[in-house]
Parts: structure tokens; C-alpha cells; sequence
């Protein structure tokens, strides 16, 4: 895998890796930013969620659970001192559906956590990656 970033103006930056498609990041206004853009760091969060989400979807899809849509709430703590690494993330996942088998929720959340996401075993080693779930019905919030 190889990824380009590009420097555009100040603190804002523009990546692409093999998939072709740009993002863009920037820093906040306090720290010389123009803040016009997602932080680095919240970077590495989102593509946490996707990596975990597209292994579920890929898992409950091969067993066959019937569901509506998968949300991830993710928030982490960062250390004071450089380097800022994270050292807890908390990843919640919401599986919005009717009659959901909670054995196969379990499992799937288990699997990807324990053994899929590639993201996840990437950020274990400085942080603590803790996880849970719940099952939501159609009419639930979102």
C-alpha cells in the first residue's frame, strides 16, 4: 500500500492512497490551521470505523443476519506529553434491525475486534481498544 500527501496551503494537506481518491486534512486554528478540514487524528478514528464496519457488514451478510444499518460511536483519550498517542479507544457499535440474533451480533463484533480489523490491531499497540454493542429496533434513534 502507498498513499502520497501533498501540502496545499499552511496546515492543510491532501492525501491519496491506491484507491485514487483524495481527502483532505488541516490542522485547528489554535494550532496554525485553517481549520477547514478533518484532523489526522480523527483520521485514524474514521478509518477505524470503516475498517470495523466493513467487517461486519461482510460477517453478518455471511451469516445471514437480516439487519438495517450499522452505526459506530468511536471517542478516544489521547496523552498530554508528544507523542499524543492514543491510549484508550472506545468503539460502540449500534446494529439497527428487527429480531436480531444477539449470538451472531456478539460473535461478528468479537470476530472483527479479535481477528478481522486490520485498524484495530494497528492501534492496539500504544492504545487499549475496548468495544461494545447494541441492538437497536427499526424505530429506534440513530
Amino acid at each position: 500500500m502507498e498513499v502520497e500527501v501533498r501540502q496545499v496551503q499552511g496546515s492543510t494537506f491532501i492525501g491519496r492512497g491506491d484507491s485514487n481518491h483524495w481527502t483532505t486534512m488541516d490542522a485547528s486554528a489554535e494550532s496554525g490551521g485553517a481549520d477547514g478540514a478533518t484532523r489526522p487524528m480523527e483520521m485514524l478514528l474514521i478509518g477505524l470505523g470503516g475498517c470495523t464496519g466493513i467487517d461486519m457488514s461482510e460477517i453478518l451478510k455471511k451469516m445471514r443476519v437480516d439487519y438495517q444499518e450499522i452505526k459506530m460511536e468511536i471517542s478516544a483519550d489521547r496523552r498530554d506529553k508528544h507523542p499524543k498517542v492514543f491510549t484508550e479507544i472506545r468503539l460502540k457499535y449500534k446494529v439497527y434491525g428487527t429480531d436480531l440474533p444477539e449470538d451472531k451480533i456478539t460473535k461478528a463484533v468479537k470476530l472483527t475486534q479479535e481477528k478481522f480489523c486490520s485498524a484495530t490491531h494497528t492501534l492496539k499497540g500504544p492504545a487499549e481498544v475496548v468495544y461494545d454493542y447494541e441492538l437497536i429496533p427499526p424505530d429506534g434513534e440513530k
